[in-house]
């Protein structure tokens, strides 16, 4: 393995934080996408029609000689290996524990992530366990089991908890293994190639998605597509240049917030107007969130490079 180059300060502070609150608008947008495409698509055929169009959206990058291939190895098991499971294998089971579970409960299963990473990059980054940030993220598990409360349908079933326990695993996961790697490979040409490799991996769903494309609506099918284009290609973009510049642990306690979000877009796009008590849980997950990110966030907004 190279040895690593510590990445430069942006010279505009807020930048990374302007990126992260992006990925998180993104990322809330996804959950229903996959509400509404999921009744005509299965999780495989989602997700390679999602890869797939996130390919496309980034060959350009390839074509204009963006992106830069590992540099040994090590480094390229490590950055496809890391493709593979964030792009492909977490995908599909997160769109499969939509099978078993509501969306609020899964939402709230996949949102212990934030809580696995804090620990673990305290522990395997040496980023050190901040007291403020476990509170945060602590407080914002608390606003999500609220929202889960009140929008839940009940529909839960034992296969769906493991899918959605391992969602989460498999989230954290893949962060804790980005954060290193990017201190040996830009965050450009290791989402292309991770990508691009998570793409490949989902290739077996072919015949699937052939078959469901015949009858699915046009507009679960540009759902997808968007999917594909925004929460996928533009913001995990937006998320590699935001894990450079700040820690891991930080960054990925930033997610707490995509259930509030959530909430209020299917309150403005699906017209499902949020039970009190899961607005109260949204308040206390953009609390949570607070607590946990704004000390690091002020702290880099007041450095320069």
């Amino acid at each position: 393995m190279p040895s690593p180059v510590a990445p430069a300060a942006p010279s505009r502070p807020a930048l990374p934080w302007l990126a992260a609150a992006a990925v998180m608008l993104l990322w809330a947008s996804s959950f229903i996408v996959i509400r509404f495409s999921g009744a005509h698509l299965s999780p495989g055929a989602m997700t390679l029609l999602r890869m797939v169009t996130a390919a496309a959206v980034m060959l350009p990058l390839v074509l204009t000689g963006r992106v830069r291939t590992p540099r040994s190895g090590r480094m390229w098991a490590g950055v496809l290996a890391w493709g593979v499971t964030w792009f492909c294998v977490y995908s599909v089971v997160l769109n499969a524990s939509e099978l078993f579970l509501d969306p609020a409960t899964a939402a709230m299963l996949v949102n212990l992530a934030p809580l696995i990473v804090a620990v673990a990059s305290g522990v395997l980054l040496g980023e050190g366990l901040s007291p403020r940030l476990l509170v945060g993220v602590v407080i914002a598990l608390c606003g999500i089991g609220l929202i889960t409360l009140a929008t839940s349908t009940g529909h839960v079933e034992g296969p769906g908890l493991v899918l959605g326990l391992l969602a989460a695993v498999l989230y954290a996961g893949s962060v804790l293994g980005q954060k290193p790697l990017l201190a040996h490979i830009d965050s450009t040409s290791m989402t292309v190639v991770g990508m691009t490799a998570g793409m490949l991996a989902c290739l077996p769903f072919a015949p699937q998605l052939v078959a469901e494309l015949g009858s699915a609506p046009a507009s679960a099918i540009g759902a997808v597509v968007y999917m594909g284009v925004l929460p996928t290609a533009a913001a995990f973009l937006l998320w590699g240049y935001a894990l450079t510049h700040t820690p891991a642990g930080v960054l990925t306690s930033s997610s707490l917030i995509v259930p509030a979000i959530t909430v209020v877009l299917a309150w403005t796009l699906l017209g499902e107007v949020p039970p009190p008590l899961a607005a109260v849980g949204g308040v206390l997950c953009l609390a949570g969130a607070a607590v946990a990110i704004l000390p690091a966030m002020l702290a880099s907004l007041r450095s320069r490079t």
